[in-house]
């Protein structure tokens, strides 16, 4: 049993000597001198951007609303389709209740028993004033309480036309139900159908919007930035869009406006941005299509560059291991300037060719 366990123990004890050399030999070169892992130092472009995310939008979207209550009779358009200024879009039919019309004819007796009243008083009025009277100044305002009247008639007449035929002519101007488009643009959205009910838009009330419109040459980016960036943007910066729909395309644009006031959105703080297009490259845009938007900062060409993972901080101060060419290494003190969150640019401290020692990969324990 003795001479046995020995026998193991000799095994194990030389598989620990080779693995013991073998390690040390990985740390050493053929020289003896201990291997490092490096990075060159060389020259490159570098970019330094910020990320907006948003979609894209019209410039100017706008609600298309009616006047007169009632529902829809008729759609004209279709979504997508372009229309000019005074083309047709839909058209409302008023829809009164038995009790509003009953109402409104009413109204009409009445007025017209008014009318009828200070007409006669108008004729007693000037009688009495041939025979002086009466001043003038009451015979003119006898006169101007049935001209008012006589109006009121009139504007009564023609509700009563307006809800049952839906359309009515006041002086040169038609009064009518049918709704048209207020520019030459796209229809993006109809927000209602055939028989639908239309609440009037009114100084009392914001009305049923019935299609949404754009003019889909004025096009820009809407979106928002991260508030550590937004600090470094400037408005005309360039930018260049990217659409998630469309992968090949590349939009360029410059960066419009950016808020004053920043937001909340899914616990992050934001500040809206727009990005107005200047070059689409024949690219045909739809109105909401989502996009990134990456804006240039700042950009150095033929620069010194390292890897920034290379590169400790320590007190404001960056300093890095050199290795030098007989083998040893040293601490250098560097000045850094722009950076893309991957390679850094060097502005002092070291050489083009030189070689920097990264750290030791962590081991996971």
């Amino acid at each position: 049993m003795k001479k046995s366990t020995k026998v193991w123990l000799g095994v194990l004890g030389g598989a620990v000597l080779v693995g013991g050399t073998g390690a040390v030999m990985a740390l050493r070169g053929n020289d003896g001198s201990s291997e490092h892992r490096t990075v060159e130092v060389t020259r490159d472009s570098l970019v330094q951007k910020a990320l907006a995310v948003g979609n894209i939008e019209p410039d100017v979207e706008i609600a298309v609303k009616s006047q007169i209550s009632g529902v829809v009779r008729k759609l004209f358009v279709e979504e997508g389709a372009y229309v000019k200024a005074g083309e047709p879009l839909l058209e409302v039919a008023p829809n009164p209740t038995p009790i509003e019309l009953a109402d409104s004819k009413r109204q009409v007796q009445l007025r017209e028993i008014d009318l009828e009243n200070l007409q006669k008083d108008v004729e007693r009025k000037r009688e009495l004033r041939g025979r002086d009277f009466i001043t003038q100044e009451e015979l003119e305002r006898a006169e101007r309480d049935y001209e008012q009247a006589r109006v009121h008639v009139q504007m009564a007449n023609e509700r009563v036309t307006l809800m049952e035929q839906g359309s009515v002519r006041i002086g040169n101007r038609n009064i009518e139900g049918v709704i048209r488009s207020p520019i030459d643009g796209f229809v993006l959205e109809s927000r209602v159908e055939q028989g639908d009910p239309v609440v009037p838009l009114s100084n009392f009330q914001e009305g049923t919007v019935l299609i949404t419109m754009a003019a889909m040459s004025d096009l820009l980016f809407r979106g928002t930035v991260d508030e550590i960036d937004v600090g470094k943007l400037e408005e005309g910066m360039p930018a260049t869009i990217k659409i998630g729909a469309l992968p090949d395309a590349r939009i360029e644009g410059i960066v419009y406006s950016i808020s004053l006031k920043a937001r909340t959105d899914d616990n992050a703080t934001v500040f809206p941005i727009e990005i107005s297009l200047t070059e689409v490259h024949n690219v045909k845009l739809r109105a909401g299509y989502s996009a990134n938007a990456d804006i240039i900062i700042d950009r150095r060409s033929d620069v010194l560059v390292i890897p920034e993972r290379v590169v400790r901080f320590e007190d404001d101060v960056a300093r890095v291991t050199v290795l030098l060419p007989d083998g040893t290494t040293t601490e250098r003190e560097i000045q850094t300037g722009l950076s893309d969150a991957i390679l850094v640019e060097v502005t002092d401290g070291l050489e083009e060719g030189e070689k920097v020692v990264e750290a030791p990969p962590r081991e996971i324990s």
